[in-house]
C-alpha cells in the first residue's frame, strides 16, 4: 500500500529538484522518495546515537559508583 503526500515547496527548491532529477535521469517522484529515505535514515542514525549516548552516561555513572565501592573495600582491607 502506498500513501500520497502533497508538499508545497518554493520555486527555488522545485527548480533544484527538477535539475537534479534530470541530471540523475530519474523521475522527480523517485528523486524525492530517495531524498526522504536518506533523511529518514539520517534521523534514525541520530536517534540511535542519542540513545547510545544516554545509555553510555548511565553505565558510566554506575561504573563510577562500583569503582567507589571497590575503593572503599580496598581501603578497609589495608586498615
Amino acid at each position: 500500500m502506498s500513501s500520497l503526500i502533497s508538499v508545497r515547496v518554493s520555486d527555488e527548491l522545485f527548480k533544484a529538484v527538477k535539475t537534479s532529477s534530470h541530471f540523475l535521469e530519474v523521475p522527480q517522484a523517485d528523486y524525492i522518495r530517495q531524498a526522504i529515505k536518506r533523511m529518514n535514515a539520517e534521523i534514525t542514525k541520530r536517534i540511535r546515537e542519542k540513545k547510545l549516548k544516554a545509555a553510555s552516561l548511565l553505565v558510566r555513572k554506575e561504573s563510577m559508583k562500583v569503582n567507589a565501592e571497590f575503593d572503599e573495600i580496598e581501603y578497609d582491607l589495608k586498615d
